[in-house]
């Protein structure tokens, strides 16, 4: 069953048509997904580079890579575990601002 009942019908002259399918577009959305965002107060934002997913893949990788160094380092008691745990914290906190920087909606102000 269809989740929205209530049909609009707008009106665009060729400009606002063109803009419209471009913003969508370039936001990887529907028109009508596009524009239910901005009622919604959201702007979206433009799809990422194409190289957006492998840098963040990369940085998981990295975090992958500093569990299994610690686990190794709590095993021999070889590591500083405040150091690892703030470098850890910082790589976590990368990733979350490269997404959100990139693929997160911003409330319209």
């Amino acid at each position: 069953m269809r989740k929205r009942g209530i049909r609009v019908q707008v009106w665009l002259n060729k400009e606002e048509n063109t803009r419209l399918h471009t913003s969508a577009q370039k936001a990887g959305l529907s028109q009508e997904g596009y524009l239910r965002s901005l009622i919604n107060d959201y702007v979206p934002k433009e799809l990422p580079p194409p190289d957006y997913f492998s840098m963040t893949r990369e940085l998981h990788a990295i975090g992958g890579n500093l569990n299994q160094i610690a686990a190794k380092a709590n095993a021999t008691g070889h590591i500083d575990k405040t150091v690892f745990q703030y470098e850890a914290n910082r790589l976590r906190k990368a990733v979350q601002d490269i997404i959100e920087a990139v693929t997160a909606p911003e409330r319209r102000t």
